[in-house]
Protein backbone atom coordinates (compact mmCIF):
# COMPACT_ATOMS: atom_id res chain seq x y z
CA UNK A 1 0.00 0.00 0.00
CA UNK A 2 2.89 2.66 1.07
CA UNK A 3 4.54 1.34 -2.24
CA UNK A 4 1.40 2.50 -4.16
CA UNK A 5 0.71 5.72 -2.88
CA UNK A 6 4.48 6.75 -3.08
CA UNK A 7 4.08 5.94 -6.84
CA UNK A 8 1.34 8.09 -7.06
CA UNK A 9 2.90 10.73 -5.32
CA UNK A 10 5.69 10.85 -7.54
CA UNK A 11 3.33 10.32 -11.01
CA UNK A 12 1.50 13.65 -9.55
CA UNK A 13 5.26 15.53 -9.01
CA UNK A 14 5.82 14.62 -12.25
CA UNK A 15 2.67 15.70 -14.08
CA UNK A 16 2.33 19.04 -12.33
CA UNK A 17 3.52 22.00 -15.21
CA UNK A 18 6.02 23.36 -12.24
CA UNK A 19 7.66 20.25 -12.18
CA UNK A 20 8.17 20.54 -16.18
CA UNK A 21 9.15 24.08 -16.11
CA UNK A 22 11.61 23.24 -13.44
CA UNK A 23 13.17 20.70 -15.38
CA UNK A 24 13.48 23.51 -18.31
CA UNK A 25 15.14 26.13 -16.73
CA UNK A 26 17.95 23.68 -15.46
CA UNK A 27 18.73 22.62 -18.28
CA UNK A 28 18.92 25.98 -20.45
CA UNK A 29 20.81 26.87 -16.84
CA UNK A 30 23.12 24.03 -17.71
CA UNK A 31 23.09 24.85 -21.21
CA UNK A 32 24.69 28.29 -19.58
CA UNK A 33 27.10 26.80 -17.97
CA UNK A 34 28.27 25.19 -21.19
CA UNK A 35 28.92 27.77 -22.99
CA UNK A 36 30.73 29.87 -19.38
CA UNK A 37 33.04 26.98 -20.39
CA UNK A 38 34.15 27.91 -23.34
CA UNK A 39 35.36 31.67 -22.34
CA UNK A 40 38.74 32.68 -20.63
CA UNK A 41 37.65 32.71 -16.69
CA UNK A 42 39.60 33.10 -13.73
CA UNK A 43 40.00 29.91 -11.72
CA UNK A 44 38.30 30.46 -9.29
CA UNK A 45 34.97 30.97 -11.30
CA UNK A 46 35.78 27.79 -13.05
CA UNK A 47 35.65 26.07 -9.96
CA UNK A 48 32.09 27.72 -9.20
CA UNK A 49 30.98 26.71 -12.44
CA UNK A 50 32.37 22.95 -11.70
CA UNK A 51 30.26 22.64 -8.64
CA UNK A 52 27.24 24.40 -10.58
CA UNK A 53 27.48 21.43 -12.91
CA UNK A 54 27.95 19.02 -10.62
CA UNK A 55 24.65 20.47 -8.58
CA UNK A 56 23.33 20.25 -12.36
CA UNK A 57 23.78 16.48 -12.58
CA UNK A 58 22.14 15.53 -9.27
CA UNK A 59 18.97 17.19 -10.06
CA UNK A 60 19.01 15.49 -13.17
CA UNK A 61 19.52 12.52 -11.42
CA UNK A 62 17.17 13.06 -8.84
CA UNK A 63 14.43 14.18 -11.77
CA UNK A 64 15.07 11.06 -13.66
CA UNK A 65 14.25 9.05 -10.44
CA UNK A 66 11.09 10.50 -10.07
CA UNK A 67 10.16 9.51 -13.47
CA UNK A 68 10.91 6.03 -12.88
CA UNK A 69 9.20 5.68 -10.05
CA UNK A 70 6.22 7.22 -10.56
CA UNK A 71 5.61 4.77 -13.69
CA UNK A 72 2.97 2.31 -13.26
CA UNK A 73 5.30 -0.50 -14.93
CA UNK A 74 9.46 -0.33 -14.33
CA UNK A 75 9.51 -2.23 -17.68
CA UNK A 76 7.93 0.33 -20.01
CA UNK A 77 9.41 3.23 -18.94
CA UNK A 78 12.38 2.09 -21.27
CA UNK A 79 10.41 1.16 -23.49
CA UNK A 80 10.25 4.89 -24.64
CA UNK A 81 13.06 5.63 -26.44
CA UNK A 82 13.68 9.11 -24.65
CA UNK A 83 13.93 7.63 -20.88
CA UNK A 84 16.40 5.58 -22.56
CA UNK A 85 18.66 8.71 -23.70
CA UNK A 86 18.03 10.86 -20.94
CA UNK A 87 19.07 7.94 -18.11
CA UNK A 88 22.20 6.99 -20.69
CA UNK A 89 23.05 11.16 -20.77
CA UNK A 90 22.79 11.52 -17.00
CA UNK A 91 24.24 8.28 -16.10
CA UNK A 92 27.49 9.39 -18.40
CA UNK A 93 27.65 13.07 -16.99
CA UNK A 94 28.52 11.69 -13.66
CA UNK A 95 31.90 11.15 -15.44
CA UNK A 96 34.28 13.49 -13.48
CA UNK A 97 35.47 15.98 -15.87
CA UNK A 98 39.40 15.49 -15.24
CA UNK A 99 42.18 15.63 -17.64
CA UNK A 100 41.72 11.77 -18.63
CA UNK A 101 40.44 9.23 -21.61
CA UNK A 102 36.98 9.93 -20.74
CA UNK A 103 37.22 13.75 -19.90
CA UNK A 104 36.43 14.39 -23.45
CA UNK A 105 33.07 11.94 -23.39
CA UNK A 106 32.43 14.04 -20.03
CA UNK A 107 32.05 17.65 -21.66
CA UNK A 108 30.69 16.23 -24.97
CA UNK A 109 27.90 14.57 -23.25
CA UNK A 110 27.26 17.37 -21.07
CA UNK A 111 26.69 19.42 -24.52
CA UNK A 112 24.18 17.11 -25.34
CA UNK A 113 21.84 17.55 -22.43
CA UNK A 114 20.38 20.12 -23.72
CA UNK A 115 18.11 17.98 -26.19
CA UNK A 116 16.82 16.56 -22.71
CA UNK A 117 14.17 19.48 -23.59
CA UNK A 118 13.18 17.49 -26.18
CA UNK A 119 12.42 14.86 -24.08
CA UNK A 120 10.79 17.35 -21.48
CA UNK A 121 8.43 19.29 -23.79
CA UNK A 122 6.39 17.06 -26.14
CA UNK A 123 5.65 19.84 -28.54
CA UNK A 124 9.32 19.62 -29.37
CA UNK A 125 9.21 15.79 -29.23
CA UNK A 126 6.56 15.86 -31.46
CA UNK A 127 8.44 17.29 -33.96
CA UNK A 128 11.35 15.50 -33.70
CA UNK A 129 9.84 12.14 -33.97
CA UNK A 130 7.74 13.48 -36.56
CA UNK A 131 11.06 14.32 -38.82
CA UNK A 132 12.40 10.88 -37.68
CA UNK A 133 9.40 9.17 -39.10
CA UNK A 134 9.36 11.64 -42.39
CA UNK A 135 13.19 10.85 -43.17
CA UNK A 136 12.64 7.77 -45.70
CA UNK A 137 10.06 9.56 -47.77
CA UNK A 138 12.24 12.58 -48.04
CA UNK A 139 15.33 10.16 -48.89
CA UNK A 140 13.34 9.66 -52.05
CA UNK A 141 12.88 13.18 -52.57
CA UNK A 142 16.46 13.64 -51.89
CA UNK A 143 17.80 11.16 -54.08
CA UNK A 144 15.23 13.23 -57.01
CA UNK A 145 16.68 15.73 -56.12
CA UNK A 146 20.02 14.37 -56.40
CA UNK A 147 19.17 13.43 -59.99
CA UNK A 148 17.86 16.94 -61.26
CA UNK A 149 21.00 18.43 -59.56
CA UNK A 150 23.46 16.07 -61.83
CA UNK A 151 21.48 16.39 -64.90
CA UNK A 152 21.74 20.36 -64.72
CA UNK A 153 25.03 20.19 -63.65
CA UNK A 154 26.08 18.59 -66.62
CA UNK A 155 24.21 20.39 -68.53
CA UNK A 156 25.78 23.68 -67.35
CA UNK A 157 29.16 21.97 -67.29
CA UNK A 158 28.76 21.42 -71.30
CA UNK A 159 27.76 24.11 -71.94
CA UNK A 160 29.08 27.70 -69.41
CA UNK A 161 32.46 25.91 -68.81
CA UNK A 162 34.78 28.50 -71.26
CA UNK A 163 32.69 31.02 -69.92
CA UNK A 164 33.66 30.81 -66.47
CA UNK A 165 35.63 27.52 -65.30
CA UNK A 166 35.86 28.55 -61.85
CA UNK A 167 32.22 27.67 -61.08
CA UNK A 168 31.39 24.98 -64.24
CA UNK A 169 34.32 23.78 -64.78
CA UNK A 170 33.39 20.31 -63.59
CA UNK A 171 30.35 18.24 -62.81
CA UNK A 172 31.04 18.82 -59.11
CA UNK A 173 31.53 22.91 -58.77
CA UNK A 174 28.58 22.67 -61.25
CA UNK A 175 26.74 21.33 -58.83
CA UNK A 176 28.18 23.56 -56.61
CA UNK A 177 27.29 26.31 -58.25
CA UNK A 178 24.15 25.18 -58.95
CA UNK A 179 23.61 25.26 -54.82
CA UNK A 180 24.25 28.60 -54.74
CA UNK A 181 21.40 29.30 -56.95
CA UNK A 182 19.06 27.39 -55.55
CA UNK A 183 19.80 28.68 -52.39
CA UNK A 184 19.99 32.79 -54.49
CA UNK A 185 23.02 33.79 -53.14
CA UNK A 186 23.70 35.91 -55.75
CA UNK A 187 22.37 33.79 -58.43
CA UNK A 188 21.50 36.84 -60.97
CA UNK A 189 25.16 37.04 -61.62
CA UNK A 190 25.70 33.65 -62.51
CA UNK A 191 23.20 33.66 -64.88
CA UNK A 192 24.04 37.76 -66.29
CA UNK A 193 27.14 36.13 -67.17
CA UNK A 194 26.07 33.26 -69.32
CA UNK A 195 23.49 35.48 -71.03
CA UNK A 196 26.13 37.24 -72.34
CA UNK A 197 27.17 34.25 -74.37
CA UNK A 198 23.97 32.38 -74.36
CA UNK A 199 20.87 34.89 -73.96
CA UNK A 200 18.21 32.13 -73.73
CA UNK A 201 20.13 30.52 -70.87
CA UNK A 202 17.92 32.22 -68.56
CA UNK A 203 15.37 29.32 -69.47
CA UNK A 204 18.21 27.18 -67.53
CA UNK A 205 18.24 28.62 -64.66
CA UNK A 206 14.39 29.15 -64.15
CA UNK A 207 13.79 26.14 -64.70
CA UNK A 208 15.90 24.74 -62.55
CA UNK A 209 14.78 27.12 -59.70
CA UNK A 210 11.41 25.99 -60.27
CA UNK A 211 12.18 22.53 -59.49
CA UNK A 212 14.56 22.72 -57.05
CA UNK A 213 13.33 25.40 -54.54
CA UNK A 214 9.70 25.18 -55.36
CA UNK A 215 8.59 22.01 -56.61
CA UNK A 216 11.03 20.01 -54.06
CA UNK A 217 10.25 22.39 -51.48
CA UNK A 218 6.75 22.20 -51.35
CA UNK A 219 7.17 18.12 -51.31
CA UNK A 220 9.43 18.07 -48.25
CA UNK A 221 6.64 20.79 -46.45
CA UNK A 222 3.79 18.15 -47.53
CA UNK A 223 5.89 15.35 -46.66
CA UNK A 224 6.71 16.68 -42.70
CA UNK A 225 3.21 18.24 -42.32
CA UNK A 226 1.90 14.95 -43.23
CA UNK A 227 4.11 12.61 -40.57
CA UNK A 228 3.71 15.67 -38.18
CA UNK A 229 -0.44 14.83 -38.00
CA UNK A 230 -0.06 11.01 -38.06
CA UNK A 231 2.37 11.51 -34.84
CA UNK A 232 -0.16 14.11 -33.41
CA UNK A 233 -2.69 11.51 -33.77
CA UNK A 234 -0.74 8.61 -32.11
CA UNK A 235 0.16 10.94 -29.01
CA UNK A 236 -3.52 11.88 -28.46
CA UNK A 237 -3.93 8.23 -28.60
CA UNK A 238 -1.23 7.12 -26.32
CA UNK A 239 -2.43 9.79 -24.01
CA UNK A 240 -5.70 8.72 -23.92
CA UNK A 241 -4.87 5.04 -23.09
CA UNK A 242 -2.27 6.16 -20.64
CA UNK A 243 -3.27 5.52 -17.03
CA UNK A 244 -4.19 8.70 -15.04
CA UNK A 245 -3.71 10.17 -11.21
CA UNK A 246 -7.10 9.65 -10.67
CA UNK A 247 -6.98 6.14 -12.55
CA UNK A 248 -4.32 4.96 -9.14
CA UNK A 249 -5.74 6.79 -6.51
CA UNK A 250 -9.11 4.72 -7.78
CA UNK A 251 -7.24 1.60 -7.87
CA UNK A 252 -5.81 2.08 -4.55
CA UNK A 253 -9.26 2.66 -3.41
CA UNK A 254 -10.07 -0.54 -4.46
CA UNK A 255 -7.40 -2.66 -2.87
CA UNK A 256 -7.99 -0.94 0.12
CA UNK A 257 -11.23 -1.79 0.43
CA UNK A 258 -10.62 -5.45 -0.50
CA UNK A 259 -7.74 -5.58 2.42
CA UNK A 260 -10.48 -3.85 4.56
CA UNK A 261 -13.07 -6.95 3.26
CA UNK A 262 -10.27 -9.28 4.11
CA UNK A 263 -9.95 -8.41 7.28
CA UNK A 264 -13.53 -7.72 8.74
CA UNK A 265 -14.13 -11.45 7.28
CA UNK A 266 -11.40 -13.35 9.32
Amino acid sequence: MDTLNLQAKFLELRSKKSFELFVVSIIIFSAMMVGAKTYDIPAWSMQVVIWLDWAITLIFLTEISIRFLGEQNKRDFFKNGWNVFDTIIVVISLIPIQEGDMALLGRLVRIFRVLRMVSIIPELRLLLNSLLKALPQLGYVVLLMFIIFYIYAAIGATLFETINPALWGDISRAMLTLFRVMTFEDWTDVMYETMEVYPMSWAFYISFIFLSAFAFLNMVIGIVVGAMDAEHKLMEKETSTEPTLSDLQREIGELKLMVSSLGSGK
